[in-house]
């Protein structure tokens, strides 16, 4: 206690001046925010229309090619080019956007699901007295209460931990992250505190005891990246912007300006990636929002000019929802390669990251295992020795690529730009590259004012500060209540519907089936141990999904929360999805073994499953070898070395349990190495190894056979003498 109160002594002095200083700017700054918050809502509610029910795919597709000609054609789905399009339609110009994949599918579904101003880029900001540095802060700051307020079912305050294990750490880390509270000014989400070490452990009892000696903690936002994502097109659709993925731009229509006589770009030559079917959009503008691709287009304008892109990759890892609190974070500041790792409750798992590390552009992004791995050392430092960080409880592993760029009109060309920066080439192409998720609203501002001016645009001013997004309005936190009362949901089901989808939750119930049991009445899950239901891959289809992969990976989160749980999901979406849009039996396949690709590669499945491998190495002692083989031969009753699945029924059979011959198949699968139908001796050992390591945390077989073992040990043989004497 005397310790807190030195420490709010030693930083009045400077708290006061700094605060005098701050002071004038932030109350100016809120008198102007509050007046164009009002501005915003009136102008929004009278002048920009808003359409009930989405046009449907086809309508967009239609819309892009009849339409003589946009005043703006975005290209890239993106949270950039999702926002220049709401921004673009929202002033009432005419937009067009075109996605090559699905809203999404890129980086702005990789993310960290953080909205945040950046401590770290405030602490170099301080050390380097850097002003760029510091405004990029307070911009995104500004933008992070923005997007809580205007999608409040998708994102939530987090509070963030961050440990302290040296005394003089403490009133440093204590300074910083005050500072960041009073940048922020009236957009501060709440005032950060000191812990002590007992309250620091009360609240996060994973933490590491030893030479622990408090904490701080702050407070920024967290989103559903995708989800947010997919709102903002939608919301732009909504708006009237013709928006269509799985649109590719083939290259760039130019037309000559008759006035200076030089080349303009005036839309683009697209495909329809799903029938092959070209036509071209036409449009005053082009903007060239397509991230870690930027330069691609940038190409097809011009092609011998050199690359501003500077890709970096970013893996996160997701492991169970008991790794960390329910609703409190941890930041790791200094890690051992000096990068921070942020330690998250996301989606009711546990999620780790980022990695920051060069790599190529490529749209298929794979989690490297000795990222995975790096994550996992650096989680262990901070959690205590009685939580086993094992490798085995990874669930799912992403990477996504982070468009850093250097400005093309800068002399020094090799410098990184730290935040955005919007270019317009001689023929007229705009250009938005780098920047972050949280900044998304104003990088789309500052590119659609730019474009404007370019192109001599007739159009209202930037309406997106304030403007609610798809679901937003009419969502309260007691929403999911009414779901349960009016469509006899359960309870986490509801919940999830609510802050997925927000007031359109309805939409989504009214398309559930009933169950035909006594509770719930209506929605089927699709895996049992998540919230997401089979109506959701009807509705994902009128939010313009067009495969499985849209369903796993952005429409639900399945994907990026659990691999096995994704997979085991697949064939059932597959065929929701294959009887509504009528796909034949070989459309069927081709995506239900195109989504499987997508687990194993992009989300982490391969590393996943090559923990165990024929190759592994057996790491058991005498009596542990003694044990699983006894074990083993309780399933073995011919001392085959092997069993099948014959064998595990038997004996399930035996202790009054029962298992679908179906799912046993898959069990047994997960550990038959070389695909011959059974498991032998050594590949059984391999597992126990793989377990007894970490590698391996959750087979199935292993504790299936364990459970089993354990029931028959109590249950011992019977006695002639409890049988009746034998008679």
């Amino acid at each position: 206690m005397a310790f807190r109160k030195a420490l709010r002594r030693t930083a009045v002095v400077g708290g006061g001046a700094v605060a005098a200083a701050f002071g004038l700017s932030q109350l100016m700054e809120y008198r102007k925010t509050q007046a164009r918050l009002a501005h915003v809502a009136a102008e929004a509610e009278v002048k920009v229309p808003y359409a009930d029910e989405l046009p449907s795919r086809q309508t967009q597709l239609k819309a892009l090619r009849d339409t003589p000609e946009f005043d703006v054609l975005v290209v890239g789905g993106g949270a950039t080019g999702a926002g220049c399009a709401l921004d673009a339609v929202t002033r009432n110009l005419k937009t067009a956007l075109v996605e090559r994949s699905d809203f999404s599918s890129g980086t702005s579904s990789r993310s960290t699901k953080l909205i945040h101003g950046g401590v770290r880029y405030l602490q170099k900001a301080i050390m380097q007295l850097d002003y760029e540095q510091y405004m990029m802060v307070k911009e995104a700051l500004h933008e992070r209460a923005n997007l809580l307020e205007i999608a409040p079912h998708l994102s939530a305050p987090l509070p963030i931990m961050l440990p302290v294990y040296k005394w003089w750490q403490l009133p440093y880390y204590w300074a910083g992250i005050k500072m960041y509270d009073l940048v922020a000014g009236i957009h501060c989400l709440k005032s950060s505190y000191v812990l002590s070490k007992s309250k620091a452990l009360e609240l996060f009892p994973m933490l590491k005891k030893d030479k622990l000696v408090g904490a701080i903690v702050y407070y920024d936002g967290q989103h559903n990246d995708a989800r947010m994502n997919l709102a903002i097109a939608l919301s732009a659709a909504r708006h009237g912007a013709a928006v269509a993925n799985y649109t590719e731009v083939v290259s760039l229509l130019k037309s000559k300006d008759q006035q200076t006589g030089k080349e303009r770009v005036c839309g683009a030559r697209c495909r329809d990636i799903i029938t092959g079917q070209e036509f071209d959009v036409r449009a005053k503008c082009v903007i060239n929002a397509t991230g870690p691709f930027t330069d691609s287009l940038r190409q097809m304008d011009k092609q011998e000019i050199s690359n501003i892109c500077q890709p970096s990759a970013g893996v996160h890892i997701v492991i169970p929802g008991y790794y960390s609190p329910d609703n409190m974070g941890l930041l790791d500041p200094a890690t051992s390669d000096g990068r921070v790792i942020f330690f998250l409750p996301w989606e009711n798992m546990t999620i780790a990251g980022t990695t920051d590390t060069p790599t190529n552009v490529t749209a298929h992004p794979i989690p490297g295992e000795d990222d995975i791995n790096f994550i996992l050392r650096e989680v262990r430092n901070y959690l205590s020795p009685d939580v086993e960080v094992r490798r085995g409880d990874v669930l799912a592993a992403w990477s996504g690529i982070r468009p850093l760029v250097t400005d093309p009109n800068s002399k020094d060309t090799q410098s990184i730009c730290r935040n955005h920066i919007v270019s317009i080439s001689d023929s007229g192409l705009v250009t938005i590259a780098g920047g972050k998720w949280t900044t998304y609203r104003s990088m789309a501002e500052e590119t659609l004012d730019a474009a404007i001016k370019s192109h001599s645009l007739s159009a209202e001013p930037c309406r997106t500060v304030g403007l609610m997004l798809e679901g937003a309005k009419g969502w309260t936190p007691t929403l999911y209540i009414r779901l349960v009362q009016d469509y006899g949901l359960e309870k986490e089901v509801a919940q999830h519907l609510a802050s997925t989808y927000g007031a359109k939750a309805f939409d989504v119930a009214k398309m559930a089936k009933v169950t035909g049991q006594r509770w719930p009445i209506v929605g089927k899950r699709l895996v049992s141990e998540f919230p997401y239901i089979e109506a959701e891959v009807l509705y994902a289809i009128k939010e313009y999904a067009c495969t499985a992969i849209d369903v796993i990976a952005r429409r639900t989160r399945l994907g990026f929360l659990n691999v096995q749980a994704a997979d085991e999901a697949l064939p059932r979406i597959v065929h929701i999805m294959g009887k509504e849009l009528k796909w034949p039996q070989e459309k069927r396949t081709e995506e239900l073994e195109a989504a499987k690709k997508f687990l194993y590669h992009e989300m982490g499945y391969r590393s996943r499953s090559e923990q165990l491998t024929k190759t592994s190495e057996i790491n058991l002692d005498y009596q542990e070898v003694v044990r699983y083989k006894n074990r083993f031969h309780k399933f073995d009753k011919e001392s085959k070395g092997f069993i099948t699945t014959v064998d595990v029924q038997r004996v399930l059979e035996s202790i009054n349990g029962q298992i679908d011959e179906n799912a046993l198949h898959e069990i047994l699968n997960e550990v038959d190495l070389n695909k011959n139908g059974q498991v032998e001796i050594d590949e059984f050992l391999q597992l126990m190894s793989a377990v007894k390591k970490g590698q391996v945390s959750d087979s199935r077989l292993a504790i299936l056979m364990k459970t089993a073992e354990e029931t028959l040990d109590i249950r011992g043989p019977v006695t002639v003498d409890r049988s009746g004497g034998g008679v």
